[in-house]
């Protein structure tokens, strides 16, 4: 009977950022600066607490982290690193350095300015104090290239008589010139970098942009800014507001407000509206009736049969205003934002 050998036990050391800290921690101090510097603002603080977990590891960790490191390595091919220098020094060496040159500007890939990637590196305050001596026009450039969240943050720390201005201005921004994006990159970075006129320009903001904003701030700085912006321009206001409040938000309403609405729209309208609806909506709507309404609307909405869509979609857009003109009147809220407590 052949002699049976115990498995080695298997050691279960640092993995995922507490190895990478590890690794990290053995360079030099330029060597991880390097590799800090390509990470994203997420990852670096993620590492960096992960750091402060393994400054006192056993010498048996380390090395299991460094076979993981060689494992993996050789899975990899060095293709990728440096392919920037080595595609151009291909280049250069075949066609010389003017035709390579000509050649890598019509091939390159468009890179994001290193303006729009310092932004995420910056809180909303710092950001807010960046903008807010500039024209509306660049505050509403650098809202329109951060997350909805961030961006609101910023607009509720700029001047209230401002903020519907900016707003607007993000609402129009559309297409950016070269221009806009080398005030971008003076306001951030305090130099001026030539900014490549080559390929289509970026196309920014919009009233959807705008709605996402608008629909992250506190619900006192919402109302203003709307009543505000309907100032400026009454269309866009109503069209910022149609992307802020869809059909499927009627869904947080509760069933006394939703009741109160059903009871303001016309049954046509209503079985036409519905004809798009979500299900989880729909089967509330249908529980803040009555049985037999209930059921009249579903039968009246089988024998309709299909739909086209921009019928369903202007019967919702009728019940949304009705929902708004009950909200204003104080009749029905809306919810979808919490309200402000002193």
């Amino acid at each position: 009977m052949p002699e049976i050998v115990p498995a080695a036990p298997q050691l279960s050391g640092p993995s995922g950022s507490s190895a990478a800290a590890i690794l990290l921690m053995l360079l030099a101090e330029d060597e991880a600066a390097q590799v800090l510097g390509r990470l994203d603002p997420d990852e670096v603080q993620q590492l960096g607490t992960a750091m402060f977990g393994v400054a006192d590891v056993s010498e048996e960790e380390v090395d299991g982290v460094l076979d993981q490191f060689v494992d993996r390595a050789r899975e990899r091919t060095t293709i990728g690193f440096a392919a920037d220098s080595q595609i151009r020094n291909m280049m250069e060496r075949a066609l010389g350095a003017e035709r390579a040159e000509n050649m890598l500007a019509r091939i390159t890939p468009p890179t994001r300015s290193s303006a729009l990637d310092s932004l995420k590196w910056m809180d909303a305050k710092t950001i807010a104090t960046l903008i807010e001596p500039e024209h509306p026009q660049i505050a509403a450039l650098v809202l329109a290239h951060l997350e909805a969240g961030v961006a609101a943050d910023v607009l509720q720390q700029l001047a209230e008589d401002v903020q519907a201005d900016i707003v607007y201005r993000v609402a129009t921004l559309g297409t950016v010139s070269a221009e806009a994006l080398d005030d971008l990159e003076r306001l951030l970075l305090r130099q001026v970098n030539k900014v490549s006129s080559q390929g289509s320009a970026p196309k920014r903001g919009g009233a959807q942009e705008a709605a996402k904003i608008v629909n992250s701030t506190r619900a006192n700085v919402e109302q203003r800014v709307i009543r505000q912006l309907a100032k400026l321009d009454k269309s866009l206001a109503r069209t910022i507001e149609d992307e802020m409040f869809v059909f499927e938000n009627l869904n947080a309403l509760t069933e006394k407000d939703l009741g109160a609405l059903l009871r303001s729209v016309d049954t046509e309208i209503l079985i036409v509206a519905l004809k798009g609806c979500e299900p989880m909506l729909r089967n509330k709507m249908f529980g803040c009736m009555s049985s037999r309404a209930a059921q009249s609307i579903q039968d009246e909405m089988a024998e309709r049969g299909p739909m086209r869509l921009v019928e369903v979609q202007e019967a919702q857009k009728q019940v949304l205003a009705i929902a708004r003109r009950l909200a204003e009147a104080g009749t029905i809220s809306l919810g979808g934002k919490g309200e402000d407590y002193v």
